[in-house]
């Protein structure tokens, strides 16, 4: 139904070279082309201030960015290690690399103005895909009204029009899949060399965005292959068939290897990495599932299920016709499917949903949040609608095939239209008739992904409901440019500061009544534009409590109401409302408490569950005193320990820890309590910038199988415990700052911590052993390996320094310590093209200074070292330097 003319032939020869045109006469040809262009560009410019956002395109997708500008700036060890140790090292910076140089060219001094440079590229660049679906359509079929709707409907898919403006993971990868589609099928029809070389550059970068790109770099060489079977006809030769695929393949490899640092220091090491973490993605699928919390990698049917309920059903009946004309095609004319044509380009197009989707269930990819990681299906997929339409157009019962073509692919855009027009700027909360959409709480607990909510909208819808007064919304909403008038009547926004970037976040009480208040389904509360007003929520509770006697009474009292706390204080101050309380509820039983899926094994670990909370997120100013309420778990519960975050608590524990030896001193003086549970952070004179920087806290295990496994923690041998000073700590009442963090329970090696800014770097670091050393007094009383300003002896697995009468200077001192193998094939990957394995240390990582003496003990390697060459050395260069042989 859809053949061309030179479909007849086994093989289509090179299309004949056009006459280059004018720009002003392509603008006349592709009038309408230019014309749908203009109206998505006003479209995307009106709508670009309602996106918020979202979860996709923030600081984690910034910092693959810095990450790969650092170090090709040559930004010394930090940018290496900062490099090859990221948890997101193998997704290429093709994309976002130009964006964080646009956003260091332009300056902005706000996350939101961060935000707002990186939408309008990201979106340009989305409406760039329209353009080539466009033209790709129009070599296939030779129809611009077909190209035209073509374009129409990729553009329209109202999940993926939202996410184009947020999302700088999975849109540029759909984009660029579908650019690689268009140039797969260029340079098969030209046949050119310069062609291919321009297919594998770009699908090159493709793989780079997302390793599941090689898709496409498969296809095109199981294609060429193909063709070798048939060389010699139609004029073509083996050699240049073979040419053009060892082009193709060579072209992708290098721009692959080019555009991805971190395979410079090891290609062949590296590649096997990435290679085993493809299926081991480090962010465990947490999202609901027709009504079930998964928590293991994806069914068979969760990629189609939700392809189903989120895109416009006219585009999958379309799709659906299109692989039955495909079939029907290849029935009648199976040798079709081998040549080079629309044929076989429209049979690739539908092998490759079917084989992601199972390809992603076999290997147990943790595809999550929907099916936003395999979007880039949605442009064969529309492909295949593309070819359904044509099909119908095209058949031979003629008028009335074609007007229910052109009805339904009509209706396909109007539907599209009038959904997004109806929920925008919502669009990410699409779904179809497919599901039920009753009632936001239906949703809610059947479907679990909701990215990031367009705060400015929110802001104005409530402001509409609410003309006057102060306003209560549910859930934080983000940062976005408000209008003064209304951010004054948000009783509870407050200023924060990260690092030198300021910005705006809400937070309020998140109470519904539609929806439950899990800690899982709270933020649905927010997403699902469901608000109430908390005043007379908040103040029934307060008149129940009121009427018992409290649990505890201190700066707030405490009391239960039924399967709530309710905590009250009389006089509500700027101080009340910005504090944070822990709460720590301890069960009857401990197989009561909930097993989390990012945190395995918690329960039986600590003994508790964690409830902390902010009370600009649980409460309200109700007659000038603040109530904040927080919902308990409905098992049966022993005890509670609760408080706050007070000046109070915080010189208490201040004084807790006084007349002990801090492990590590820094811009904070760090502490470790006695039964070596806590950390306590202090510093005398704090600054707002001390409260606002975040603090790195990596934990190290003797035994890494005891780190909880998320979050690809146990990926990098230590626990990522990074936390905020606003959820751990308060400022004393002399102006000084205290946080107290939990440690987690297993035995702990040493521990490295600090404060920093993403993508800037430290402002202060500080490693420390955790126990002190302790060293066999008999591999003492044997000659030393090396006697210097440290003596060296080897106790078993490690190496032991000693040095009495130890001055500050030498204990402050770097140690260097360059491990030299039998066989350099046992170095870390990173380490192989130096020939030595480098375990730098401080002595406040590895030993203790205690009564004048200083002793370290550092573990080695397991496999054969030939030869060790340690010393010590500051910023002048080497203090002292000794090498020997390490004998068995």
């Amino acid at each position: 139904a859809f053949a061309l003319p030179e479909q007849r032939r086994w093989y289509t020869p090179p299309a004949p070279m056009i006459p280059a045109m004018s720009m002003a006469r392509r603008l006349r040809r592709h009038w309408a082309l230019a014309a749908v262009c203009a109206v998505f560009l006003i479209a995307g410019a009106l709508a670009l201030g309602n996106y918020d956002r979202g979860t996709h395109g923030g600081a984690p997708q910034r910092a693959i960015g810095h990450a790969a500008l650092d170090y090709l700036a040559g930004d010394g060890e930090r940018a290496f290690d900062q490099l090859h140790l990221f948890v997101d090292r193998y997704y290429g910076a093709a994309f976002e690399a130009p964006l964080v140089l646009l956003e260091r060219a332009l300056g902005p001094d706000n996350p939101w103005e961060h935000e707002r440079v990186r939408h309008i590229p990201m979106h340009l660049f989305f409406l760039f895909g329209g353009v080539c679906c466009y033209l790709l359509v129009l070599r296939l079929f030779g129809s611009r009204p077909l190209a035209l709707l073509a374009m129409v409907l990729f553009l329209l898919h109202p999940r993926i029009y939202a996410h184009s403006f947020f999302n700088s993971k999975d849109i540029p990868f759909l984009v660029t899949f579908m650019i690689a589609l268009y140039l797969i099928h260029r340079a098969f029809r030209r046949e050119t060399l310069g062609a291919f070389i321009l297919c594998g550059v770009v699908v090159g970068l493709l793989v780079n965005l997302r390793v599941m790109g090689v898709v496409l770099f498969a296809a095109v060489l199981v294609l060429r292959a193909l063709d070798l079977a048939f060389a010699g006809e139609g004029g073509r030769s083996w050699r240049a068939t073979a040419g053009t695929a060892g082009a193709f393949a060579l072209a992708a490899i290098l721009t692959y290897y080019a555009s991805l640092p971190v395979l410079w220091t090891n290609p062949p090491g590296r590649f096997a990495e990435l290679i085993e973490a493809l299926g081991s993605h480090p962010y465990a699928p947490t999202d609901l599932f027709r009504g079930e919390w998964r928590s293991h990698g994806p069914s068979l049917d969760y990629v189609p299920v939700w392809v189903a309920i989120t895109t416009p059903p006219a585009t999958l009946l379309l799709a659906a016709m299109g692989v039955v004309a495909l079939a029907w095609r290849g029935i009648r004319r199976p040798r079709d499917l081998l040549r080079n044509g629309p044929l076989r380009f429209g049979l690739l197009l539908a092998i490759i949903p079917v084989a992601v989707t199972v390809a992603v269930v076999v290997l147990e990819n943790n595809i999550f949040d929907t099916w936003r990681h395999l979007f880039f299906l949605y442009a064969p997929l529309l492909l295949l609608a593309v070819f359904g339409l044509h099909a119908l157009v095209r058949a031979r019962r003629g008028r009335w095939m074609r007007a229910g073509a052109y009805t339904l692919a009509g209706a396909a855009v109007a539907v599209a239209v009038a959904s997004m027009v109806r929920i925008h700027p919502h669009e990410t909360l699409y779904f179809t008739f497919l599901t039920d959409r009753t009632t936001p709480g239906r949703l809610a607990s059947t479907w679990g992904y909701w990215p990031g909510y367009p705060a400015r909208a929110a802001f104005a819808d409530i402001a509409g409901d609410y003309p006057s007064g102060p306003l209560y919304v549910s859930s934080p909403l983000g940062s976005a440019h408000f209008p003064a008038e209304d951010r004054e009547r948000f009783v509870h926004t407050r200023a924060f500061r990260s690092g030198e970037r300021n910005f705006l976040e809400t937070r309020h009480d998140q109470w519904c009544p539609a929806l439950p208040g899990t800690r899982e389904r709270r933020r649905y509360t927010l997403l699902l534009h469901c608000m109430v007003d908390p005043v007379a929520y908040l103040g029934g509770y307060r008149r129940e409590a009121l009427a018992t006697e409290p649990l505890a009474r201190s700066r707030f009292d405490a009391y239960r109401v039924d399967d709530v706390m309710v905590y009250v204080r009389d006089g509500c101050s700027a101080t009340d409302m910005d504090m944070h309380f822990f709460l720590r509820v301890y069960p009857v039983a401990l197989g009561q408490l909930p097993e989390l899926p990012e945190f395995p094994g918690y329960r039986e670990a600590y003994g508790f569950e964690q409830r902390d909370f902010a009370f600009a997120e649980y409460g309200a100013s109700i007659d000038g005193n603040c109530v904040a309420v927080r919902r308990l778990p409905d098992y049966s519960i022993a005890r509670i320990a609760t408080g706050q975050f007070t000046p109070a608590w915080a010189g208490a524990a201040r004084r807790a820890v006084a007349g002990a030896t801090p492990r590590a001193r820094s811009r904070f003086d760090v502490w470790l309590d006695e039964d070596e549970r806590t950390l306590t952070y202090i510093r005398g004179e704090c600054t707002a910038e001390d409260i606002a920087t975040r603090f790195r806290l990596h934990v190290y295990p003797v035994d890494e199988d005891d780190i909880f496994d998320s979050w690809a923690r146990a990926e990098h041998g230590f626990d990522n415990r990074n936390f905020d000073f606003d959820h751990h700590g308060a400022r004393t009442d002399d102006g000084g700052c205290v946080a107290v963090v939990l440690l987690p329970p297993y035995p702990i090696a040493h521990i490295h911590t600090g404060q920093f800014v993403t993508g800037e770097g430290s402002r202060w670091d500080a490693r420390f052993a955790f126990s002190l050393p302790k060293v066999d007094p008999s591999a003492l009383a044997r000659e030393p390996l090396a006697r210097a300003v440290f003596d060296v002896w080897r106790d078993g697995d490690a190496l032991v320094y000693v040095k009495d009468g130890c001055t500050e200077e030498e204990a402050e001192a770097r140690f260097l310590l360059h491990l030299y193998p039998v066989d350099e094939a046992d170095l870390p990957a990173a380490r192989r093209e130096y020939g030595f394995d480098n375990l730098d240390f401080h002595l406040r990582e590895r030993g203790a200074q205690t009564g004048g003496r200083c002793v370290a003990v550092v573990p080695l390697p397991d496999y054969p070292i030939a030869s060790v060459r340690t010393g010590q050395y500051d910023a002048t260069g080497e203090l002292w330097a000794a090498q020997f042989a390490l004998p068995d």
